[in-house]
C-alpha cells in the first residue's frame, strides 16, 4: 500500500499511543490535530465523520478508514518493512506478546473503562439516589471488577520480573498498545510503586525512549494527552 497514512489524532485519547508507535518506527505519516468540544468534550463532528465508529483512533489511507487501535497499529506494522515490534512466529517471545496484545483491549480495558464509567456516574446522579448507587458500584467492584484488575496486574508484575518488556526481551507494539492503559492507571491510583514497582519501573523505560518526548511534542499538550 502505496498510500501515505493519516492519523487523525484527537487530543486526549487513546490516539496518542498510535502516534507514539508511529514515532518509534520512524515511518512517514501525516498527522491532522483535532480538539475536543470545549462544553462537551466530545470529538468534533469532522473527526465523527471520518472515523466507522466515530471514536478515537482513526487512520486513513488511500481508500481505508480505520478504527480500533490494536488494528491501527497491525495495519501499520503489516505496512512497514523491516519493522522489529512484533515477534516473529518462532520467537520465544510469541506467545507473551499475543497475550498481552490481546488482552490490553479485551481485558484490561473494558475493566478500567467500567470502573472509571460507573464512578464518574455516580456524580451525575441526584443526591438521593447517591446512597443506593454507591452499595452497587461498591458490590460490583469488589466482586467483579477489582479481582480481575488484580490477576492482571500480577501478572504484569510477574511478566515484568522476568523480562523488561510485555513482549518478552525486546521493546514491540504490545508496549505501545498497553502503554495507555498502565500510564492513565498510575495516573487514577490503581497502579503504584507498593505493590507494582515492575509496572512503574516499565513505565519509566517507556517514557525514556526518544519517540515518547517527539510524539508528545507533536501532541503539543500539556500532558501526554492520555484520558478515559
Amino acid at each position: 500500500m502505496s498510500q501515505t497514512l493519516t492519523l487523525h489524532h484527537l487530543e486526549y485519547s487513546q490516539s496518542f499511543r498510535v502516534l507514539w508507535m508511529l514515532e518509534e518506527l520512524g515511518t512517514p505519516y501525516e498527522l491532522i490535530v483535532y480538539n475536543r468540544d470545549a462544553k462537551t468534550r466530545a470529538a468534533p463532528d469532522e473527526y465523527k465523520a471520518i472515523s466507522p465508529l466515530g471514536t478515537a483512533p482513526v487512520v486513513t489511507q488511500g481508500d481505508v478508514a480505520l478504527a480500533e487501535s490494536s488494528a491501527i497499529m497491525d495495519h501499520i506494522l503489516d505496512n512497514t518493512p523491516n519493522q522489529t515490534l512484533r515477534p516473529e512466529p518462532t520467537s520465544p517471545d510469541r506467545a507473551r506478546y499475543l497475550f498481552w496484545w490481546h488482552a490490553t483491549q479485551g481485558s484490561l480495558m473494558p475493566l478500567q473503562l467500567m470502573n472509571v464509567v460507573l464512578t464518574l456516574s455516580q456524580k451525575q446522579l441526584p443526591f438521593f439516589m447517591r446512597p443506593f448507587v454507591k452499595l452497587y458500584v461498591e458490590g460490583l467492584n469488589s466482586l467483579f471488577i477489582q479481582p480481575r484488575l488484580t490477576r492482571l496486574l500480577d501478572k504484569a508484575e510477574a511478566d515484568l520480573s522476568t523480562a523488561p518488556w510485555f513482549g518478552g526481551q525486546k521493546l514491540s507494539a504490545a508496549d505501545f498498545l498497553i502503554a495507555y492503559n498502565l500510564i492513565v492507571g498510575a495516573e487514577r491510583g490503581m497502579i503504584d510503586s507498593a505493590h507494582h514497582p515492575h509496572c512503574m519501573a516499565w513505565i519509566e523505560r517507556m517514557k525514556a525512549l526518544p519517540s515518547f518526548a517527539t510524539a508528545t511534542e507533536k501532541d503539543g499538550r500539556p500532558s501526554m494527552g492520555f484520558s478515559y
